[in-house]
């Protein structure tokens, strides 16, 4: 379970120091809540909102946006960093209409362009290259995409990778089906890259945190 890695009295401290949300985002934790959907939720959407608002990142690609949230808060960072645009990619058409309709009421038209499709492919296949790129697709196709997001991420971006303690089964040795075994792989190779300087971060369920090297 998420947030079971951490104590609970922790987690309501961390969340008790984030800023208050517009009520759109508060409709999207409670919506997320009861549904069961997976959200990064407020503590670590602050923390990415902060890294993109630290390093002025223009251009996010999201890979695997779900409902929005995420992107409200990569969206409010372009915004305040003098614009720009992030990239909603979702497989799923009903899940980018709700999107557009969160988005859209938080004031974030211009900034979210939507795309319905595979992520991975859907940024090969976008022209340009990215300040920020947030990886959240099916774990077991974390290291397929580490090529692809090295190509697409311009040297000294940042790439953030949710799920690295994937609920705490990359701890259980015996656990080696497809996805625990993709967090575990592109662990590795983020980490015994010398061309990416990165670490894990222990919020909810554990971010990677990577910054490309190199000109």
């Amino acid at each position: 379970m998420i947030g079971a890695l951490l104590a609970p009295q922790l987690n309501e401290y961390l969340e008790h120091l984030v800023p208050s949300r517009p009520a759109e985002m508060q409709a999207m934790e409670a919506y997320a809540k009861q549904a069961h959907f997976p959200i990064i939720g407020p503590v670590a959407g602050h923390f990415c909102y902060l890294l993109a608002r630290m390093t002025g990142a223009r251009r996010i690609f999201e890979m695997g946006s779900g409902f929005g949230y995420s992107t409200a808060w990569f969206a409010r960072a372009v915004k305040e960093n003098g614009g720009g645009t992030v990239y909603h990619v979702v497989w799923d058409e009903a899940l980018s209409r709700r999107a557009r309709t969160h988005l859209r009421t938080l004031g974030f038209d211009g900034v979210v362009e939507y795309h319905v499709g595979e992520a991975v492919q859907t940024l090969r296949q976008t022209a340009g290259t990215f300040d920020l790129i947030f990886n959240d697709i099916d774990k077991e196709g974390y290291p397929a995409s580490l090529p692809v997001v090295t190509e697409k991420l311009r040297p000294g971006g940042v790439l953030i990778v949710d799920n690295m303690f994937w609920h705490g089964q990359i701890f259980d040795a015996k656990d080696q089906t497809e996805e625990t075994e993709g967090v575990r792989r592109l662990t590795t190779l983020i980490t015994s890259d010398p061309g990416w300087i990165s670490s894990i971060v222990p919020l909810r369920d554990g971010l990677l945190v990577a910054y490309r090297a190199g000109r």
